[in-house]
């Protein structure tokens, strides 16, 4: 990505960001901070994988600060009013506070799956030769290069497929199952650990994550959302670029 500022989506993303125009006022403060520094979204070089991070933050059960290193294989862990916006090889994250997130490798260079053991999680991947999985307590979800939201409640799941293609299935019987295939927030869903009238997967509505917030973490390893800034909002949807 370049840093000029005749490009409007990325022009709308650093008035959008430095505005507070996203959930969580934690965000506009990290990224404020930041723009005050001239450090605007943009890929991150090489050998860092955190872009921001504000409060009780862990990697693998030490303290982590802007230097820590997270790795497929890492613990992730964020207190009260705290959150970290990281990377690993070319997926990129928002762990909001109160969440715990583990992830696992089998080839040791990118995340085969993650299982996130309770709060809130914000999720850009790149594509892959084969799916892997986010798990919850409620939930199993297949996914390729997505953008996706996940909250782990003890009571329920929240997944919405923000864009890209997912398989969801239900933890309390994984016959139960379904595909999911969004352009811009298709079809969010509740998956429940027992059947609430007849059914363990069920409609949900659109909470608690924003396009702006998908733009960032895909600045951050270089690619765009498929939607095209022009404003203030948004034109018809494009080919995301990988």
């Amino acid at each position: 990505m370049t840093k000029e500022t005749d490009d409007p989506r990325r022009e709308f993303l650093l008035t959008a960001l430095s505005l507070g125009l996203f959930a969580g006022a934690n965000l506009a403060s990290l990224f404020q901070a930041g723009h005050a520094r001239g450090d605007i979204p943009d890929k991150l070089p090489p050998g860092r994988s955190i872009y921001r991070l504000q409060g009780e933050v862990t990697v693998d059960g030490k303290p982590a600060d802007i230097n820590t290193s997270i790795g497929p294989g890492s613990i992730v862990k964020t207190g009260r009013n705290s959150q970290v916006i990281f990377v690993v090889a070319s997926d990129a994250f928002i762990l909001r506070s109160n969440s715990e997130i583990q992830m696992k490798t089998d080839a040791g260079l990118i995340i085969d799956s993650m299982r996130l053991l309770s709060g809130r999680l914000l999720s850009v991947f790149g594509r892959r030769e084969k799916p892997h999985t986010i798990t919850t307590s409620t939930a199993t979800i297949g996914i390729r290069g997505t953008g996706i939201y996940v909250e782990a409640e003890a009571d329920r799941s929240y997944v919405c497929t923000c864009y890209g293609q997912t398989r969801i299935v239900a933890s309390a019987d994984p016959a139960i199952g379904r595909d999911v295939i969004s352009k811009h927030h298709d079809q969010p869903l509740y998956v429940l650990p027992s059947a609430a009238n007849g059914e363990l997967i069920v409609a949900a509505p659109f909470i608690n994550h924003t396009d702006t917030e998908l733009a960032l973490i895909e600045e951050l390893v270089g690619r765009t959302t498929p939607f095209a800034f022009s404003g203030g909002g948004y034109e018809v949807p494009r080919r995301r670029s990988y």
